[in-house]
């Protein structure tokens, strides 16, 4: 992995060189699955933790407006067992 994104060649020639994946094994795969299996954990994205967490949800908020605003469901068709 680079600074500016993933070093997507040598992901690929790891996952289908050294792994031996299929070509559609490896697509499948999230980067942090591919990190898994070539033994980099961690190394792919720092760990979850509270203050992460509230750091991105404050910098990717869900929907625009007033922060810890409460937003409706939606009524649709679904039938989620509840009356």
């Amino acid at each position: 992995m680079t600074g500016t994104g993933l070093d997507w060649p040598g992901l690929m020639r790891a996952g289908l060189q050294d792994l031996r994946l299929h070509p559609d094994q490896f697509w499948a795969l999230t980067p942090a699955e591919l990190g898994l299996m070539l033994g980099l954990s961690g190394a792919l994205a720092p760990r979850m933790t509270r203050d992460r967490l509230a750091s991105l949800a404050a910098r990717y908020p869900d929907a625009p407006g007033q922060a810890g605003a409460v937003k409706a469901e939606p009524m649709g068709d679904h039938d989620d067992g509840i009356q």
